[in-house]
């Protein structure tokens, strides 16, 4: 059976906004950022999606985000789709993030080296997280709510580099994937917004 993976950017928040570096860090959503959601919220009511099962990151952004695209219906909040920890970094500006080098997913190994984690752990945890949801599911539809650069970090894993960086990974950003075999294909990315 063919599955199909909605896998969603949290709503602006507050560092967002700031262009403060958040990753494990939290902050609210903004009011833009609850309106992003009700906007990604039309778009998916007219997918009339009927067999699907949600999920959100543990981060109070990405579970706010679904409680708005779904309203008081349940759902699983799982650790392996939370934002990159940026260590100790995370809160300050991002003006302090480095330079990102050609050909290297998003920032590498520098995190790491600060008491956060590598992009390779980042994009492992979030590959096996969404693989074991789509195994394990009966629904013929997923629909996770997550992070941006853990939306980057996914798409890297099943395209190359240089189309995932013309991609814009919007807050409420919507990427399609379809699932088969322990193979995800990406389909489109939406940017309701």
């Amino acid at each position: 059976m063919t599955q199909t993976l909605y896998l969603i950017r949290h709503g602006q928040t507050l560092f967002n906004q700031k262009k403060q570096i958040q990753g494990a860090s939290d902050s609210p959503l903004t009011e833009l950022g609850k309106a992003q959601a009700e906007k990604a919220k039309c778009y998916l009511n007219q997918l009339n999606l009927n067999d699907y099962e949600l999920f959100s990151s543990t981060q109070e952004r990405a579970s706010d985000t679904l409680e708005i695209l779904f309203p008081n219906e349940p759902y699983t909040r799982l650790k392996g789709i939370k934002e990159w920890n940026y260590g100790m970094f995370e809160g300050e500006s991002e003006l302090l993030n480095p330079p990102r080098e050609k050909g290297v997913a998003l920032f590498g190994k520098f995190f790491a080296n600060y008491g956060g984690e590598t992009a390779d752990e980042v994009q492992e945890r979030a590959v096996n997280t969404l693989t074991d949801i789509m195994k394990q599911t009966p629904k013929q539809n997923v629909i996770t709510v997550s992070h941006g650069d853990v939306l980057m970090l996914f798409t890297l894993k099943w395209l190359p580099i240089e189309e995932v960086e013309k991609m814009y990974f919007g807050n409420c950003c919507i990427l399609k994937f379809e699932y088969e075999d322990s193979e995800f294909k990406f389909m489109e990315i939406i940017n309701p917004i």
